[in-house]
């Protein structure tokens, strides 16, 4: 059986080896094992990498998305904190667990391990 590519399965939120099994066990915890393939995915370890990611891709769609609004109505300042704030809180969300789930299977596919001394 053939790899997924970890940008798929990732994408997915599944399992690394199989593409079929859950990687999360609730938001972004990460399951103890996958439930097909039984894998081990105590491997798996982030860290803030995700987190990083979706400022970088959130921070500039917002900016340029608000100048926009800006520059064809000129709302007041509240309506951008009604805006903006919403938004930028349910994009970062939803974007976590598919960037945690990549990185994941890159770890995975790449046999990447914490440095030892």
């Amino acid at each position: 059986m053939a790899q997924p590519s970890p940008f798929v399965a990732g994408l997915l939120c599944r399992c690394p080896r199989c593409g079929e099994g859950k990687l999360f066990k609730g938001y972004l915890k990460v399951a103890p094992t996958c439930a097909v393939c039984a894998l081990d995915l105590g491997f798996a370890d982030s860290g803030d990498g995700p987190a990083i990611f979706v400022i970088f891709l959130v921070a500039p769609i917002i900016i340029i998305l608000a100048l926009m609004v800006s520059a064809a109505f000129n709302p007041p300042p509240y309506v951008h904190l009604m805006l903006w704030i919403p938004a930028t809180i349910v994009l970062s969300l939803a974007l976590l667990p598919p960037f945690k789930g990549v990185l994941v299977a890159l770890q995975y596919r790449h046999d990447a391990h914490e440095g030892h001394q």
